[in-house]
């Protein structure tokens, strides 16, 4: 008996890991060219609110941050057309996209702070505050 409890738990671990392996491939397999599997901020993330005001102040803060880090890559009304967008090794997010702007706040300021890449985290370069502004600045190229 014990050599059949090993088998099957040998049999069960192969099996797992040839799934996991055959996912894998039709994730790429069904990804468009160039493109990676959708980026999804956790639950935990993305129900968070945004304690920041859209307002004159906090939209003006969040243009000056993307004009610094944003505006090469996303473009000038972010829909990834910047002057860095062809160097990259994947296209920019179309910041403009109904599917883009149909996220939660707590979403995109999770992507904001840990960042994807080629796109860098921008967790630890500007506060709490200034990253709500820039989610309330996107907010605006999608009008």
């Amino acid at each position: 008996m014990k050599h059949s409890s090993r088998w099957t738990r040998m049999m069960v671990a192969l099996t797992c890991g040839a799934f996991i392996v055959l996912g894998a491939g039709l994730i790429r397999a069904f990804t468009p060219e160039g493109q990676s599997p959708k980026w999804v901020a956790p639950a935990a993330a993305a129900g968070k609110k945004n304690p920041v005001a859209s307002n004159d102040a906090s939209i003006g803060t969040g243009r000056k941050i993307y004009g610094k880090e944003c505006l090469s890559c996303h473009g000038k009304k972010g829909i990834g057309d910047g002057p860095k967008a062809s160097e990259l090794s994947k296209e920019p997010g179309n910041l403009t996209t109904k599917d883009f702007q149909a996220q939660t706040d707590g979403a995109i300021f999770y992507k904001i702070t840990k960042g994807n890449k080629p796109m860098p985290t921008f967790g630890t370069a500007y506060s709490d505050e200034e990253r709500w502004s820039l989610v309330n600045y996107v907010r605006t190229l999608g009008k």
